[in-house]
Formats: structure tokens, C-alpha cells, sequence
């Protein structure tokens, strides 16, 4: 089943689970404690979030910037652990039942915990789905069959890179939402929009009824506003993980309530 989104366009959210920012007073933190994430998520949600993307941290991120590395480098010294993240889950389930949830992380901490105990997990805990960010849809017969098995909806990413053969396979096994690239690179803010992102949405709806967000460099309203003429979301990551790096844990959650209620006001957004 697709991920509902509650308004167009819709907004899907990044969060590095365990991040505390540079600020942070370890003393004050117990390790593997994500309560500054959970105040976050629910802060985030409760500004018009549509979808949660809690990411995994994972010590070699090879698809993300500099910002989002240096965020898991974070939360792995603060003791993040897969569990922790499924556990978190389970709690934003129950606060904000209404709220999209996704587990988002690269393969090997899947692998290390067992995919078929992390997609019984990840069920139990109320995620909506998974993004894998190296699973690629050739390799992904196992993976598929425990997603399908547990009710959990894959999302795989598209790129303008991709073929239209590779974007079809995509399409015919993603269930939510597709993740469309912008760009080919890593993650992080960019001043404008790649031209690329509308000729791959459309390509990718020759294939799928389901939605398309959008995502790689998306950082400001204007952005979300150009991405609502041919998309149905836009992914905000890197732009809303920088503002928890420079903010307290205490601020972390205000910051980014404000940061996302503006970006469908642009002039909010240039005054944060």
C-alpha cells in the first residue's frame, strides 16, 4: 500500500536517531538514549511532517555529505544502536498514529542484526517501511520476499542516471513511495533544484501509480514549492540535520517545528 501523504506537496523528513548536535552534554545523556530524537520526530510531526525517515547511523555512509556523516559519527560515539532505532519507532508509533515511519538505513547493520529479525522488528514496532540505500532492486530477492512477508512497504531510489529498464524493475517492486535523486552524488543542501528531478518523475510515472518524492539538495521552501509542480513530496535531510548540529538539544526540537512549518512560508524560512 502507498504512504499517504496528508497534503501536497508532501513533506518527508530525515533524522539521524541518536543525533544530539554538537552541543550536546554527554554527561547529561545516558548512551544508546534518543530522547532528543523521539522530541524531534514528535515536534516534526506535529509541524506538518508527513513522513518520518529515521536513519540508522552506520560508520561509512559512502551516499551521504559531509553533514549527515558527521551526524552518524555522532550518534554512534553517543552509542546508537539498530535496536534503539526499531525501539524508538515503536514509541512514535504510539505518540503520533496517524504519522508515515520509515527505517532508514545502509545494509550492513541489517545484515549484522538478521533480516529476517529486523523486518519482524521493524513490523512490530509499527514502521511503515524501509529504505535500504545500497540495496539495489537486482540483488534484492531476500530482502523482498521478508518486506513482503511482514507487510512492510520497500522503497527503493530511482536516479536520472538510471535506465528506463532499471527505473521499471523499481517501479514494479517498491511499494509507499519511490525515492527519485535529483542529482547523481552525495546527500546535501543545494542552492537550486537539479534540472534532472522532473524528467525523472516523469519517467518514473510511466511505471507506477504510486507516489514520487523527491529528494538530494532540497533545503528551502522555495525548493518544496518547485518540487509540488511535478511531484507528490519532497525529502528535507541534510538542511534539517545541520540545524540539529548547530542547535542545543533542548532547542533541536523548536528549531526544526519552525524550520519545516516555514518552508511552505518562504519568508519564515529566510528569517531563521
Amino acid at each position: 500500500m502507498p504512504i499517504r501523504f496528508q497534503q501536497h506537496p508532501g513533506l518527508v523528513v530525515y533524522l539521524t536517531a541518536g543525533d544530539n548536535g554538537l552541543h550536546a552534554d554527554a554527561a547529561h545523556i545516558r548512551p544508546g538514549d534518543l530522547s532528543v530524537t523521539r522530541d524531534i520526530a514528535l515536534a516534526a510531526i506535529d509541524a506538518g511532517t508527513d513522513v518520518i525517515e529515521l536513519g540508522v547511523p552506520f560508520s561509512d555512509p559512502m551516499a551521504d555529505g559531509p553533514v549527515i556523516q558527521r551526524a552518524s559519527e555522532r550518534a554512534l560515539r553517543a552509542g546508537t544502536r539498530l535496536q534503539q532505532v526499531i525501539d524508538l519507532t515503536a514509541e512514535l508509533r504510539a505518540a503520533r498514529p496517524q504519522a508515515g515511519i520509515l527505517l532508514f538505513s545502509y545494509l550492513n547493520p541489517i545484515l549484522r542484526y538478521g533480516m529476517r529479525r529486523f523486518a519482524d522488528a521493524a513490523a512490530a514496532a509499527g514502521a511503515d517501511g524501509v529504505l535500504l540505500t545500497d540495496m539495489i532492486v537486482e540483488e534484492a530477492g531476500d530482502y523482498l520476499a521478508e518486506m513482503k512477508r511482514t507487510g512492510l512497504s520497500p522503497v527503493f531510489l530511482a536516479a536520472p542516471t538510471s535506465p528506463d529498464a532499471r527505473l521499471e524493475d523499481i517501479a514494479a517492486h517498491s511499494a509507499g513511495f519511490i525515492y527519485a535523486i535529483s542529482r547523481t552524488g552525495i546527500t546535501g543542501k543545494q542552492q537550486q533544484l537539479a534540472a534532472d528531478a522532473a524528467a525523472l518523475v516523469e519517467r518514473i510515472r510511466r511505471w507506477t501509480q504510486l507516489p514520487v518524492a523527491v529528494g538530494f539538495g532540497i533545503s528551502n521552501a522555495d525548493h518544496v514549492a518547485q518540487v509540488g509542480r511535478f511531484a507528490d513530496a519532497a525529502v528535507i535531510g541534510s538542511a534539517i540535520v545541520e540545524l540539529i548540529e548547530r542547535s542545543t538539544p533542548e532547542e533541536a526540537p523548536g528549531s526544526v517545528a519552525r524550520f519545516i512549518e516555514g518552508l511552505r512560508q518562504p519568508q519564515l524560512v529566510q528569517a531563521l
